[in-house]
């Protein structure tokens, strides 16, 4: 569905991706993790259109690399931002109206609303309040519901655990657990949780100082020794 070829990415004098390449098929869930200032959001950012890099980016067939991020998505791929994101002064019924502008979402808005109640029964209750009212986990799940507005076929997360409590956390890794099993959803996961993402991706890869340097099913990568010193604190 998704493949990365050779992809460099400069900010001024300074790299942050070097050669980066990869694949996502339909179906999977991977998941990218490395530490801070590895180049994981710079990747995603790649992806989405809000950088220019060099190389090679194709969806579904497409070369996507350089296209605008509304291009992008209209395509079928949808971003839940680090931070989440949301509009906090809209309520939470418009944030989700919000999401699907896209042309390819519009027809089908009413449906994939009440797709996203059904989801997330915390936002139809709270669906007339402000979202910069809501906790830090219901922040969360309206960004993830927000994306879903554009009905896309890959969703990828930035940090989607980042600040929330630990049982929040679990809900946030059920939820994509859900999007993929039961609703059939490709998932880019970029994650410093790394135990939990490892444990639900089908397959990862390991980003060091914007390099590509391990790869492997989920399951073999957190028992590898050298990710679980580094990235486990095992």
């Amino acid at each position: 569905m998704l493949e990365l070829r050779d992809l460099d990415l400069c900010y001024g004098d300074a790299q942050a991706l070097y050669g980066v390449s990869l694949d996502v098929a339909e179906g999977e869930i991977v998941a990218i993790i490395g530490a801070n200032g590895a180049g994981k959001s710079s990747l995603i950012r790649s992806i989405f259109g809000m950088e220019r890099p060099r190389g090679s980016i194709r969806f579904r067939g497409r070369e996507i690399a350089g296209s605008p991020p509304h291009v992008v998505c209209n395509l079928g791929i949808g971003q839940v931002a680090e931070g989440r994101q949301i509009f906090p002064n809209m309520t939470v019924r418009e944030n989700l109206e919000m999401g699907a502008v896209v042309p390819r979402a519009r027809s089908g808005a009413a449906a994939a609303m009440a797709r996203a109640f059904a989801l997330f029964p915390r936002l139809a209750e709270r669906q007339r309040q402000l979202a910069g009212t809501l906790s830090g986990g219901e922040q969360q799940m309206l960004a993830i519901a927000r994306c879903l507005m554009g009905e896309p076929r890959l969703v990828m997360l930035d940090e989607p655990s980042l600040g929330l409590a630990p049982l929040v956390v679990e809900d946030v890794f059920r939820v994509i657990r859900e999007l993929n099993e039961r609703h059939h959803l490709t998932i880019l996961l970029v994650e410093q949780n790394v135990a939990q993402s490892l444990s639900l991706a089908h397959r990862g890869y390991v980003l060091e100082n914007g390099r590509i340097v391990m790869s492997g099913s989920g399951a073999a990568l957190l028992a590898d020794d050298r990710v679980r010193r580094a990235y486990v604190g095992l």
